[in-house]
């Protein structure tokens, strides 16, 4: 036993601290029954470098699929091609309205304690529009995961890498070949140099990067390909955050169940680590019996909602998993 998950299992006893280890013990279960695991990014997790352990877990066996944010997508490529020229601004709750400018005029994009220099996003736009270009010239179509992913494995980011290409989380998607949703994913940087590519003329249209409703099709495919149809537990579902990271995918089973009109399990494990709290409406705090409403989880389904911080916890669960 690891020292890190021997300290937690002495520990971390009660509260949010005890529900910790009661989710990584339970994911750990699943996986032993022959489950399988899809794991949801928001925020930001990417600039805080989660990918350092999410690329162990996925090498590990214990991820089989990913459903993020298009800034998760892209900020992990971000921080392996310029790792060396971000700029972290230690007490950045005191900045000033004129120093939020000098960094914007300087091309640094801020995310809380993380700067993010604009020249990455410019360099990897031009690799991208190429494959865009070459997709839309050929009449391919790709989810926006895989024009990333064939840029990794063509080998000619290497020589740029800045950080260990092992704690990239989309360098280990890509080895693993496991799938990577990023539902909304106009709201990214390269999401908005694609659009911007079609309203300047350098793309014929929109037409090579499949769409959102594509992507949702995608996952119900896969879905019903790895449910395991009762032989073992279905799918579980380990959301980070909130928002449409996790509620798009989590999605798939009341539209087969509701809207094909098809048979098949439900979630078979829930997990989620948010900051947020239940309020009047919202979607991040929503406590997973909530969930049941919609037909995505069901009574027996094992639920866990750690409400703490994710780049805290989320490590935790993963050290637990990896015996650290």
């Amino acid at each position: 036993m690891g020292a890190i998950r021997e300290f937690m299992d002495k520990h971390y006893l009660h509260f949010n601290a005890r529900e910790t280890v009661a989710a990584a013990k339970a994911w750990e279960a699943h996986l032993e029954a022959g489950g399988k695991m899809m794991v949801t990014l928001a925020g930001a997790m990417s600039t805080g470098e989660l990918g350092i352990i999410l690329a162990r877990i996925i090498r590990a066996g214990k991820v089989h699929a990913i459903s993020c944010t298009g800034a998760n997508l892209e900020e992990d490529l971000f921080n392996l091609l310029a790792h060396d020229e971000y700029e972290i601004i230690q007490d950045w709750r005191a900045l000033s309205a004129d120093d939020e400018t000098a960094l914007y005029q300087r091309g640094m994009n801020r995310v809380t304690d993380t700067c993010i220099p604009e020249n990455v996003m410019r360099h990897l736009e031009r690799r991208l529009l190429q494959g865009w270009k070459s997709a839309a010239d050929a009449g391919e179509r790709k989810f926006p995961y895989q024009f990333l992913f064939d840029l990794l494995r063509s080998g000619e980011l290497a020589e740029f890498y800045q950080i260990d290409p092992a704690h990239s989380w989309m360098v280990a998607a890509a080895e693993a070949g496991i799938p990577v949703w990023s539902p909304g994913w106009e709201d990214s940087s390269t999401g908005n140099m694609f659009s911007a590519a079609v309203l300047t003329g350098k793309l014929p249209n929109h037409l090579c990067v499949k769409s959102g409703t594509e992507q949702f099709a995608d996952v119900i495919q896969w879905y019903r390909r790895n449910h395991g149809d009762g032989a073992h537990p279905s799918v579980g579902f380990f959301q980070i955050g909130g928002g449409i990271a996790g509620d798009f995918a989590i999605c798939a089973v009341p539209c087969i169940i509701q809207d094909m009109k098809q048979e098949v399990p439900f979630w078979g494990y829930f997990a989620q680590i948010t900051d947020a709290g239940p309020s009047y409406g919202g979607y991040s705090g929503a406590p997973p019996n909530e969930k049941i409403t919609w037909g995505k989880l069901e009574a027996e389904t094992p639920r866990f909602f750690i409400n703490s911080d994710a780049m805290i916890v989320a490590p935790l669960i993963f050290a637990y998993l990896l015996g650290d």
